[in-house]
C-alpha cells in the first residue's frame, strides 16, 4: 500500500511539473529533490502567497487530520541552522539549512528531537527566558533526509493544527513557493471568480476617494462573465481589479491564486505571481488590495494596478503598472486570466468603452497637503508632529489633520493623523504633547489609538514619542496600573501533589506584558506561556521533591509596573 502512495505521489509530481511550464516563473527550481514533511498524503489549509490580513501567507499549511503529534520529517539532508520558541508566529519552528542553496522552515510544532529539545532549554535556563531565537553551527546538529525532527502541533498564532513549511533562499531569505519545487497538491479545479472592480484614476493618486464599480461575476469550471451582461463606460486613466481565489482537488479550504493577468485587446498589460517575495514587502499586500474596501467590507478586491511606492516581486510584468488610459470612442476587450499554480486556468471577458465627451471622474482639488510617496514628509504644529520615512507610502497622499475633544481619561486632545484607509507600510515617527504637566508619570505616558492599539511609547522634549504603524486617531494616557494574574490552580497552602504543574492566566490592560518570572524555593523555573488561552504553565520536575516549597510569579509590563503573586505549595 505504501509502494502505491509513493508511486502516486512521483506520477502527480511530474503531471503537476508538465502542467507548470504553462504558469509564470522567472526561474526553475529543483525537481525531486525535496520530500513532504510529513507522510499523510499532502493536503492543505493555506497556500503560498494567499492574501491574510497586514501579509501574504509565506509558506504552505500542510494538514494533520485536525491533530497533533504526526512525525515531522527533514525533507532533505542538512543541518538544523536555527531553533525558535516565541510566544506567538509559529511558537515552535525549526529551520535547516541545505547543500543546495535553499533553506526549509517547519511552523507550529508540538515537540523537538531531543538534541534540539536539549539545547532549547540550555538556552531558556541560561536566559530565564521561555521565547529563544537560537543559531546553530554546522555541526551541532546535522540531519538526513527522512529523519524525524518533531511532532507536528498548534504552537503559536495558529488556528489549528497543521505544520507551516516553508523553502527559502539561504542566502537572499526570500521565501519561495513550495510547489515550484514539486512539492504539489493533488489540484484539477480551477480559480474561482466572485467579481470584479472598475477604477476611475483619471490621474488621481489611489485613495478611498477614486470613484469605483463592482460588478458581480457568473459562471463555473474555469468560464466566467459579468452576471448583468453590458459595456462598461470608462474614460480616462483607469484600473481594473478582481476578487477570486482557489481551491484544490484534496481540501474544501479557499486559498489564493498563483497568478493574475490583465489583458486589453489581447495585449498583457499587468502580471501578478506568487513566486517568491521578501519578508520585509509582505506589508505590501496593503497595497495590493483595495485596502479602503477591505476596512469597509472585508472584501479581498485584488487591484490589477500597481501603486508607484509599492516595492515586491509579485509583479513580473507590467505596462503603465497596469493603468489604462482610454480615450478614444472605440469598444475595448478586456480579460481577466487567473491561474493557480497548478496551471487550471479561468477567464473573464468584458467589454468597455471610452468616450471622449464624458468625464466620470470630476475634477479634484486638494483639501490637505500633498505628501509624495517619494519623499520625507513632515507635518507639525504647537501639539503634533509627524514624520514619514521614504517607502512608507505607497502613492501620494492628500494628508490631513484634525483635533478632536480629550475625553476622560486622557492626556491629550484626540489627533486624528489622516485617516485609517491609507496604508502604512511600515512605521512613522508621531510625537504628542500632553495637554498637561504629566510630571512624575512622563515615564508611564503611552501613546494609544481609538481602536484599543498600543505603540511602545517614551517621553522626551515634553512629547511623547512612539513609532505609528497606521493612520487614524491617536491620544496619549498614563498607564499606572500593574498586570493583572490569576491564579487556576494555586493557591496558599494547597496540595498539588496530584497536579501537572501550576498554572496562571495573566494579561495587562494597557501597555502590554513586557516580560515575566516564575521561581520556586527562590529558583527560576520555566514558565511557558500559551498564545491562544493566555494561560501561563510550569510543568513539574523531579527536581520538586516532596514537601513544602513557595512558589513566586512576577510579571512587569513595557512601563515597568509590576504584579506579583506568592503561595506556599506542597507536593
Amino acid at each position: 500500500m505504501i509502494k502505491k502512495y509513493f508511486v502516486a505521489l512521483v506520477l502527480l509530481t511530474v503531471f503537476c511539473f508538465n502542467l507548470q511550464a504553462q504558469i509564470i516563473q522567472s526561474r526553475q527550481y529543483p525537481q525531486r529533490y525535496f520530500r513532504y514533511p510529513l507522510d499523510l498524503p499532502p493536503s492543505t489549509a493555506g497556500s503560498f502567497g494567499e492574501l491574510r490580513p497586514n501579509h501574504f501567507h509565506s509558506g504552505l499549511d500542510f494538514k494533520t487530520n485536525n491533530r497533533t503529534g504526526y512525525p515531522v520529517h527533514a525533507v532533505f539532508d542538512g543541518y538544523v541552522s536555527r531553533l525558535r520558541v516565541q510566544f506567538g508566529g509559529f511558537g515552535n519552528a525549526i529551520y535547516i539549512t541545505h547543500p543546495n542553496g535553499y533553506t526549509s522552515v517547519y511552523g507550529h510544532i508540538e515537540r523537538y528531537s531531543d538534541a534540539m529539545t536539549k539545547l532549547i532549554r540550555a538556552a531558556q535556563y541560561q536566559q530565564q527566558s521561555f521565547e529563544v531565537d537560537i543559531k546553530l553551527d554546522p555541526t551541532q546538529i546535522p540531519v538526513c533526509k527522512d529523519e524525524v525532527i518533531a511532532l507536528s502541533g498548534n504552537a503559536g498564532a495558529s488556528e489549528g493544527p497543521h505544520v507551516h513549511f516553508e523553502l527559502r533562499d539561504t542566502q537572499t531569505e526570500e521565501t519561495i513557493n513550495a510547489q515550484l519545487f514539486g512539492l504539489t497538491i493533488p489540484d484539477r479545479v480551477p480559480p474561482n471568480i466572485y467579481a470584479i472592480g472598475i477604477y476611475h484614476l483619471d490621474g488621481y493618486p489611489f485613495s478611498e476617494k477614486t470613484p469605483r464599480q463592482f460588478l458581480g461575476v457568473s459562471g463555473a469550471n474555469g468560464h466566467y462573465h459579468l452576471t448583468k451582461p453590458q459595456v462598461i463606460n470608462i474614460d480616462g486613466e483607469t484600473g481594473f481589479g478582481i476578487t477570486t481565489n482557489d481551491m484544490n482537488s484534496v481540501s474544501p479550504n479557499h486559498n489564493g491564486v498563483y497568478s493574475i493577468e490583465l489583458k486589453v485587446d489581447g495585449t498583457t498589460v499587468y502580471t501578478f505571481a506568487v513566486e517568491r517575495f521578501a519578508f520585509d514587502q509582505t506589508h505590501a499586500i496593503n497595497a495590493y488590495i483595495d485596502y479602503p474596501e477591505f476596512l469597509k467590507s472585508r472584501r479581498w478586491m485584488q487591484k490589477c494596478f500597481i501603486l508607484p511606492g509599492s516595492k515586491i516581486t509579485l509583479y513580473p510584468q507590467s505596462i503603465n503598472r497596469g493603468i489604462i488610459n482610454f480615450n478614444d470612442d472605440a469598444i475595448h476587450h478586456v480579460e481577466y486570466v487567473v491561474k493557480d499554480v497548478a496551471g487550471n486556468t479561468s477567464s473573464l471577458t468584458l467589454n468597455v468603452k471610452s468616450s471622449s465627451a464624458q468625464k466620470l471622474n470630476p475634477e479634484k482639488h486638494l483639501v490637505g497637503t500633498l505628501f509624495h510617496y517619494n519623499q520625507v514628509n513632515e507635518f507639525s504644529n504647537d501639539k503634533v508632529k509627524v514624520i514619514i520615512p521614504v517607502g512608507n507610502l505607497y502613492d501620494d497622499v492628500d494628508f490631513t489633520y484634525a483635533t478632536l475633544p480629550k475625553r476622560p481619561g486622557m492626556f491629550s486632545a484626540v489627533h486624528r493623523i489622516h485617516n485609517r484607509f491609507t496604508p502604512i507600510h511600515d512605521a512613522y515617527d508621531l510625537w504628542i504633547k500632553p495637554d498637561s504637566n504629566i510630571g512624575r508619570f512622563a515615564d508611564k505616558a503611552v501613546i494609544v489609538s481609538s481602536t484599543g492599539i498600543y505603540e511602545t511609547s517614551t517621553y522626551q522634549d515634553g512629547y511623547v514619542k512612539a513609532q505609528a504603524h497606521t493612520f487614524g486617531d491617536f491620544f496619549v494616557r498614563i498607564d499606572t496600573v500593574a498586570p493583572h494574574i490569576a491564579p487556576l490552580n494555586i493557591k496558599n497552602g494547597v496540595s498539588l501533589k496530584l497536579a501537572k504543574g501550576i498554572f496562571a492566566r495573566i494579561g495587562d490592560n494597557l501597555s502590554g506584558i513586557k516580560s515575566y518570572a516564575g521561581k520556586i524555593d527562590g529558583k527560576w523555573i520555566l514558565m511557558e506561556w500559551d498564545y491562544k488561552t493566555k494561560v501561563l504553565g510550569y510543568t513539574f520536575t523531579s527536581d520538586i521533591t516532596p514537601g513544602k516549597h513557595q512558589f513566586d510569579l512576577t510579571v512587569t509590563d513595557n512601563k515597568n509596573n509590576v504584579a506579583h503573586y506568592a503561595a506556599e505549595f506542597y507536593r
